[in-house]
C-alpha cells in the first residue's frame, strides 16, 4: 500500500508571533547598532577584494555599469526584506519567511542556501584579509611565505576558458582570521558590536582617504575603452557587465544580515527596515565611487589579486597612505567577518530551534548567552574552506546562493500580501502593484525576482561551459553541496522537525476523539 505524500508544513503567523515572545536572545540592539552591522558586513570583500577580480576578468571599466545592474536587484530585494522583517520581526531572515510562505522543505532549502551565502561568503572576506594582512606584514619588514596564505585550488584562465590546479599550499592567514572573529563573537553581541561600530567608522575613513588622494592620481587613459571589446563567452562587452554584477553581487550580502538581528533588536518593527535599506544606499554610494577611483589609478588588467587597492596605493608612491589603506582594510575585512558569521549563527540557531538542525547549535553559553557551540563548529568549517577553496570560485557559490535566497524573499512578499492581508505592517514595498487573475503582484518584489534570475543566469551558464571545458570543479562543488543538504534534511531534518513531531502527534490521538 502507498502511503501518503506528507503535506508540506508551512509556520502560520500567529506561531511566529508566538516564538517571537519565547525567544532566548537578549534584545538589546537599536537602529544605530542594526544600519553599523549593515554597513560592517556588506563594505568587505566586495570593495577590497572582488571589485578587481570582476572588472580584471569580465567588465573592465565598465565595471561601474555592473553595480549599477547589482545595486538595483539589491534595493528591489531590501525593500522586500524590509517588509517582511516588520510583519515578522525574529532570527532566521529568508529561512522563516520560505517556512511561513514555500514549506517546511523549502525552508530548508533556503537555509542551506543561507549557509552558502554567508558561511563560504567569509571564506571570500577571510581571502582578502589573508591577502591585505600579508601585503601589510610584508611592508612592516615581515615576510609571509606564499604557501601560507594562498588557497590549495587555484583558477586559472586561458582566454575565456578557465581551469583549476593545485597546489601543495593553504591559506593559513585567512583560516586564523576566521577562528580570532568566531572567538570574539562567543564573548556577546553587545560587546562585539561595539567593537563593529569603531571598525566601521574607521574603515569608512580609510576609503574616504583613498578616495580623496586618488582622485588626484586618475589616468584617463586607463578608462579607454569603457567596454572592453567582447572575448568570448562572459569575457568583456555586453556580457561581461552581467558576469561581473552576479560576481559583486556578493559584495551586497552584508545588508541581508541586518534581519538576522531582528530578534536582537529593541524595536524591530521600527529599526530593521531601517537599518536594512539605509545600510544598502550607503554602501552602494561607497562601492561605486571606490571602484571609479581604484580603475583610474591602475590598469583594470592587473587587478585580479586578493589585495587591488593595495595595488593602486602602492602605484601612488606614498607609502603612508598604503600602510593606512592596508590597515583599515585587514581591521575592517574583520568585521565584515564579525557580520557574516554573527547573521550564518542565528539562522542555525533558529534552524536548531524548529528542530530540523543539530540542537548543539541552539545551545547557548551559560554566562554570554551566545549559541557558543555552533559558532565554533561553523568557525572551524569555514575556515578549512578559508584554506582550500580559490576566491573566484567562492564568490560564484555565494552569488548563486545569495540570488536564490533573495528571490524566494521577494516571492514571500507576494504570498503574504495575498494570505495575510490584514497583518498589520510598519514598513510596505513602494509603488504598488496589479491583480493577476485574484492574485496581487507587486511591482517591487516582482522586478526583485526577475533581477535575481538575471543574476543567477550568467552564473549557471558559466558553471555549465566550465564543464564542458573539462573543468567540473564549479558543478561539482555545487552537486556535493546540494547532496548534503538533501541529506541532512532527509535524515535528520525531517524526522526531528519540532511542527512535524506535533503533526504526527496530533494524527495519532484523532482516532481517541472519536
Amino acid at each position: 500500500m502507498k502511503h501518503a505524500r506528507r503535506p508540506q508544513l508551512r509556520k502560520s503567523l500567529a506561531r511566529i508571533e508566538h516564538e517571537n515572545t519565547r525567544q532566548r536572545l537578549k534584545k538589546t540592539l537599536g537602529p544605530w547598532q542594526l544600519t553599523m552591522l549593515g554597513v560592517g558586513s556588506t563594505i568587505g570583500a566586495g570593495i577590497y577584494v572582488m571589485t578587481g577580480t570582476a572588472a580584471a576578468n569580465y567588465a573592465g571599466p565598465s565595471i561601474l555599469l555592473s553595480f549599477v545592474v547589482a545595486g538595483i536587484a539589491c534595493l528591489f530585494t531590501a525593500l522586500s526584506y524590509a517588509e517582511l522583517a516588520s510583519v515578522m520581526p525574529v532570527s532566521g531572515s529568508a529561512y522563516t519567511y520560505a517556512y511561513v510562505s514555500m514549506g517546511e522543505g523549502w525552508a530548508w532549502a533556503v537555509g542551506w542556501l543561507l549557509l552558502m551565502e554567508y558561511g563560504i561568503s567569509c571564506a571570500g572576506v577571510a581571502a582578502g584579509f589573508s591577502g591585505y594582512a600579508a601585503s601589510l606584514l610584508e611592508d612592516l619588514g615581515v615576510h609571509v611565505p606564499a604557501a601560507l596564505h594562498t588557497t590549495t585550488l587555484e583558477v586559472v584562465y586561458q582566454g575565456a576558458n578557465r581551469h583549476m590546479a593545485a597546489h601543495g599550499q593553504c591559506d593559513l592567514l585567512g583560516a586564523m582570521s576566521i577562528l580570532a572573529v568566531t572567538s570574539l563573537l562567543i564573548l556577546g553581541v553587545r560587546e562585539s558590536f561595539k567593537i563593529n561600530s569603531l571598525i566601521v567608522v574607521l574603515k569608512v575613513g580609510v576609503l574616504a582617504v583613498f578616495v580623496a588622494l586618488g582622485i588626484w592620481q586618475m589616468h584617463p587613459a586607463y578608462w579607454t575603452p569603457f567596454m572592453p571589446p567582447y572575448q568570448g563567452g562572459f569575457r568583456y562587452g555586453v556580457p561581461g557587465i552581467f558576469r561581473a554584477a552576479s560576481v559583486i553581487f556578493f559584495a551586497y550580502v552584508g545588508f541581508e544580515a541586518v534581519s538576522t538581528a531582528a530578534a536582537e533588536a529593541r524595536n524591530p518593527k521600527r529599526d530593521v527596515p531601517v537599518g536594512i535599506v539605509l545600510s544598502l544606499l550607503i554602501c552602494t554610494g561607497v562601492y561605486m565611487v571606490v571602484a571609479a577611483v581604484l580603475i583610474g589609478v591602475v590598469p583594470w588588467q592587473s587587478l585580479d589579486v586578493a589585495d587591488p587597492l593595495a595595488i593602486a596605493v602602492n602605484a601612488m608612491h606614498q607609502p603612508w597612505l598604503a600602510l593606512f589603506v592596508k590597515i583599515g582594510a585587514v581591521v575592517g575585512l574583520c568585521s565584515v567577518l564579525m557580520g557574516l558569521l554573527y547573521a550564518q549563527s542565528r539562522i542555525f540557531f533558529a534552524m536548531a530551534e524548529d528542530g530540523l538542525l543539530f540542537s548543539v547549535f541552539a545551545r547557548l553559553h551559560r554566562r554570554y548567552q551566545t549559541p557558543w557551540i555552533g559558532s565554533i563548529l561553523l568557525g572551524c568549517v569555514v575556515a578549512l574552506a578559508t584554506a582550500v577553496l580559490p576566491i573566484d570560485i567562492i564568490g560564484d557559490l555565494v552569488s548563486l546562493g545569495t540570488a536564490t535566497a533573495f528571490g524566494i524573499v521577494c516571492f514571500t512578499v507576494i504570498w503574504m500580501r495575498n494570505t495575510a492581508p490584514e497583518y498589520k505592517r510598519a514598513f510596505v514595498v513602494p509603488f504598488g502593484g496589479f491583480v493577476l487573475r485574484g492574485v496581487w503582484v507587486g511591482y517591487v518584489p516582482l522586478l526583485g525576482m526577475l533581477f535575481c534570475g538575471f543574476m543567477v543566469a550568467p552564473l549557471c551558464w558559466d558553471m555549465f561551459l566550465a564543464l564542458m571545458g573539462g573543468d567540473p570543479v564549479p558543478a561539482l562543488l555545487l552537486a556535493v553541496y546540494a547532496l548534503c543538504g538533501w541529506g541532512c534534511y532527509r535524515f535528520y531534518g525531517r524526522r526531528h522537525s519540532r511542527l512535524g513531531q506535533e503533526q504526527r502527534n496530533a494524527l495519532a490521538s484523532a482516532p481517541l476523539s472519536h
